[in-house]
This record gives C-alpha cells, sequence and structure tokens, in this order.
C-alpha cells in the first residue's frame, strides 16, 4: 500500500511543473522586475529595491484604479448575485419559451469582454450613439456619456454586470435544480409562505452555488481589463482605470515596466487577500448551516 501510494505522488509532478511553470516563475519574475527600474525593452535593469512600491503610495492615479477596481469587483458581483438569481428563479419555472431566455441572458458571457465593450461603446458614445439618438428623438442634447470619471466608472459596472449576470444564472439555475421539491412541500404543509421557502430552504440548499457564483464574479470583477480598454482607454484622463488597465497604461504607455510590475504584485496579493477572507467567511457559514 505504501509503495502504491509513493507510485501514486508521481502523478502530482505534471500538475506541480506546470504550476511553477505558468504562476510560481511569471510571479517570481513579476517581483523582480518590481524592485527595478526598467523600460521593458532594454536589456539594462538598475536595482532600486523597494522605491517603485513607496511610490505606489504616492500616486494619486494609483488610488484612483484602485477605488474603481474595488467598484468593479464588489459592485459588479452584489448586482450580478441578485439579478442572477432572481432570472435563475424565473428562468426555473415552467413557461412557454424559458429555454430561449435562458439562451437570451446567458449568450453576453459567450463573448469575448473586449467584443462587449466595443458594442456598449457605440451605445454611449457622443456622436451617433444610439443613446443619444434615442435622446434626440425626445429633444433632449446630446449627453457625453464617457466624458465624465464616475459616469464612464458605472457604466463600465453596468456593462460588466449585462455580460455576466447570465453566469450567475446558469450556476443558480443548477442549484435550484438540486433541490427536492419535497422539502418545500413540506414546509407548505406546515403553513409556510413563500418568502419563508426562500430564506428557510431555498437559500440554505443553493449556499454553494452562491459560493461559487460570488468567487467567479468578484475575482473576474477585481481583474476587469477588456471593457475598460474598449470603451475609454481609462479615461478621461485616469479616472475609469482599473488596476490592470492602469497596469498596462504604465508598461506599455509610459514605459515603466518596474513600476507596472509593483502594481501587478499588489494586485496579486490583494486578490488573494480578499479570496482568502471571503472563502474563510464562506466555510464559517457553511458550518453553521450544516
Amino acid at each position: 500500500m505504501q509503495k502504491m501510494h509513493k507510485r501514486m505522488n508521481w502523478f502530482y509532478v505534471p500538475a506541480l511543473m506546470l504550476l511553477v511553470l505558468f504562476v510560481a516563475y511569471p510571479l517570481g519574475n513579476a517581483f523582480f522586475v518590481s524592485l527595478t527600474k526598467w523600460n521593458g525593452y532594454s536589456s539594462h535593469k538598475t536595482f532600486i529595491g523597494i522605491n517603485n512600491y513607496i511610490r505606489m503610495t504616492k500616486d494619486p492615479a494609483f488610488w484612483t484604479s484602485f477605488r474603481n477596481t474595488i467598484l468593479y469587483g464588489f459592485g459588479s458581483t452584489i448586482l450580478q448575485q441578485i439579478l442572477g438569481l432572481a432570472l435563475a428563479i424565473f428562468v426555473n419555472s415552467e413557461f412557454k419559451g424559458r429555454n430561449l431566455v435562458r439562451t437570451i441572458v446567458y449568450l453576453p458571457a459567450m463573448m469575448s469582454g473586449l467584443v462587449m465593450g466595443y458594442v456598449l461603446y457605440f451605445f454611449f458614445q457622443y456622436d451617433q450613439g444610439v443613446v443619444n439618438e434615442v435622446l434626440s428623438w425626445f429633444g433632449y442634447a446630446p449627453v457625453d456619456w464617457m466624458g465624465e470619471g464616475i459616469r464612464a466608472v458605472l457604466i463600465i459596472t453596468f456593462v460588466n454586470v449585462w455580460q455576466f449576470t447570465g453566469l450567475s444564472m446558469i450556476i443558480y439555475l443548477a442549484g435550484l435544480q438540486g433541490v427536492s421539491q419535497t422539502y418545500y412541500e413540506a414546509a407548505q404543509i406546515d403553513g409556510a409562505n413563500k418568502w419563508r421557502l426562500f430564506i428557510h430552504i431555498t437559500l440554505p440548499s443553493i449556499y454553494p452555488s452562491i459560493v461559487s457564483s460570488t468567487m467567479f464574479n468578484l475575482i473576474g470583477g477585481l481583474k476587469l481589463f477588456d471593457a475598460i480598454q474598449a470603451m475609454t482607454g481609462g479615461g478621461p484622463g485616469n479616472a475609469s482605470h482599473s488596476l490592470s488597465s492602469y497596469l498596462t497604461r504604465e508598461y506599455f504607455g509610459a514605459e515603466k515596466a518596474g513600476y507596472a510590475g509593483a502594481i501587478g504584485v499588489f494586485i496579486f496579493a490583494f486578490i488573494m487577500l480578499v479570496s482568502y477572507v471571503l472563502n474563510s467567511a464562506f466555510r464559517k457559514g457553511g458550518e453553521r448551516l450544516s
């Protein structure tokens, strides 16, 4: 038995090699780059220690990007869970055309975020944008939707919510279909109304779906890049940047690869911290329900 166990350990080697090649090595290299002054192209790097991290704490654009990242991540995730669960409950009921509704809601999740961003850009652009064209029919002046930072951030958040609500719907729908109807029937016999059924049966039963959907949407929102790049490029100024898009600007636009490396290490550490805290909270919540 011990020999078989040792033989089975060899099956971990390919996975560990892939982990080292695609996770550990890039992360280690990024950390090394973050300690240097480098333009990203030359073979010469100047070691400057933690200066890039010190600079990061004093950079207003970094803090604007960090604030936006929080909104893109947590704001999108909250809305996606509410809408995804509501839609899952709706399409889980019997009605004609429910499969068509499922397809339409899930369709945006199948598209590239970059494509979705460009499509929605043509809706909100100032000249000949769909939204401004509709406003002109009612006699209103066109609005520069992307010309104000907070408004651009809210629109990008809306785009991210719209694109991935369908994914949350599918996850919740799978959870709902695994709940036995006998629980509902027994509770209804005891006089439970629909709200009590939802709170005391539906939500505890789909708890694993809540965890999966929340973590997937949150990590995706905290890494949001493509929709920002397509719709605003981080503008006006740096007002709509996320940390990911600001990192790209600093690396390729400003040619400050060392500083971009420091931002990348911060993104990794922040997402790891958020994931750990939420996983711990979800684990404790699951223990209370069990």
